[in-house]
């Protein structure tokens, strides 16, 4: 591969954020932001702002605002933006993250992209000099976990469902935007996905090609791309969305900014060998059982690495990019060797050409329970930059790396040593090499996988 130097483009900056999801299971809502303490500690931000960041992911969620239909509180974000914008960081507003909307509303709710929009307009009027919004975070993912799986609310598990809630969180993105820039005309679209890949046995390779092709349906329906000759339209259309719904989406502005969250799971295995795993990980789509695995538990060689999976976002949108979430739940050492590979990956990209504008340390402030995808409040805590268990962010010795790449130093002891992914006691299963990808159009799959 040629890496041949594009000519000086602007510094890659350091961004962060907060893990923020509020997601509802039963009739029970998960707020982060309230299991970590930073609900009640507006000094968090003053710590966050000596890391030296450009721009933070900072929420002001739907669901924490309005109280009750058509009653908003606005005072907690109020508070918050101000203090942001007294250390100069340029917020990313953010109005759902992994949730379903305040309880008169849902994701299958075809008033849902109305309501959001409602909502959105309602924060661009309260703060019309913020210019970046996310308004729905990770759609595609968030319909899997809620509409095809069933771990958030709805609680659904069927590709109807899937499809509707990501349909629906598509357009209200659309329609928000739409709000906002009534407001602010040059108000711009951060859209946030998760960045992976699926690889496979033989066997399963037409359950890999679908899931593929079905990572990008949420960044090509806000570029709108999605019609007849897409590859998963008539997919789609067999779960009852109408090309009267997709042809407006065709019509929209696409998104400003693309933005790319990657953790060391989601390069995904489809692994048929059954036999190798307790029984209680095997699913199966009707036609094989198999596991779904992370792919570095199980692929000897072969599996995509970040700059791989960057350079072929890059070529497929040109649009520019940035790693919106860098997270890791692992000692220090490992979270300042992943957040440096991805730094890496972000730097080689754009030496080929891609238009990678930043890297965000995500999960500042930690995440909780998050290993069971927040479907159960056990209180399990990680760190991130810094350690909230004690009541106070304490810094921990990320957060002194992050400054120095923010200072243009990324260099640490930590570095001296691969990060477990790249050793061979990372393996945990009976080792495979995946099988290649064909070049055919994917065939659809039978049932939603588990």
């Amino acid at each position: 591969m040629d890496e041949t130097l594009v000519s000086s483009p602007p510094p890659l900056e350091l961004w962060g954020g907060i893990e923020c999801t509020v997601n509802r299971v039963g009739d029970r809502v998960y707020d982060q932001l309230r299991a970590g303490g930073h609900h009640e500690r507006d000094g968090d931000l003053d710590a966050i702002a000596g890391l030296g960041l450009t721009a933070l992911r900072y929420p002001v969620l739907w669901e924490r605002t309005e109280v009750a239909p058509g009653r908003h509180e606005f005072a907690w974000a109020d508070r918050r933006l101000a203090r942001l914008r007294a250390h100069g960081i340029t917020p990313i507003v953010g109005l759902v993250h992994h949730g379903s909307g305040p309880r008169h509303t849902h994701l299958l709710d075809p008033r849902f992209p109305g309501l959001l929009a409602d909502y959105a307009g309602l924060v661009a009027r309260r703060y019309p000099w913020v210019d970046l919004y996310t308004p729905v975070n990770e759609p595609l993912t968030t319909a899997r976990f809620s509409g095809l799986y069933g771990h958030w609310y709805p609680h659904h598990r069927s590709d109807a469902s899937f499809c509707r809630a990501l349909v629906h969180q598509c357009r209200a993105t659309q329609l928000a935007m739409r709000a906002i820039r009534r407001v602010h005309p040059r108000a711009r679209l951060v859209h946030t996905e998760d960045l992976g890949a699926t690889l496979s046995t033989p066997a399963l390779l037409y359950q890999a090609e679908f899931e593929n092709q079905r990572r990008f349906l949420s960044h090509d329906l806000l570029c709108g791309r999605v019609g007849r000759d897409h590859p998963l339209y008539d997919y789609l259309q067999s779960a009852g969305v109408t090309e009267a719904e997709l042809a407006p989406m065709r019509d929209e502005p696409p998104p400003d900014l693309l933005g790319v969250n990657h953790y060391i799971t989601s390069v995904r295995f489809l692994d048929d060998r059954v036999e190798h795993y307790p029984p209680l990980l095997v699913g199966g789509n009707g036609r094989h059982r198999y596991v779904d695995v992370e792919a570095v538990r199980v692929c000897a060689d072969e599996w995509p690495r970040p700059h791989e999976l960057l350079l072929e976002l890059g070529r497929r949108y040109p649009l520019p990019l940035a790693i919106t979430e860098v997270h890791l739940a692992c000692t220090v050492d490992e979270q300042i060797r992943w957040f440096h590979e991805l730094w890496r990956a972000a730097e080689r990209c754009r030496r080929l050409g891609v238009d990678v504008r930043a890297v965000t340390a995500w999960s500042l402030l930690g995440a909780h329970d998050w290993h069971c995808l927040v479907t159960r409040p056990i209180g399990r805590y990680e760190p991130g930059a810094f350690d909230v268990s004690d009541g106070a962010p304490r810094p921990t010795e990320l957060a002194r790396f992050l400054a120095g790449v923010a200072r243009g130093n990324a260099s640490h002891p930590a570095l001296d040593r691969p990060g477990w992914w790249r050793l061979p006691a990372r393996l945990l299963h009976p080792p495979v090499t995946p099988a290649r990808r064909p070049s055919s159009r994917p065939e659809v799959e039978v049932v939603g996988s588990d």
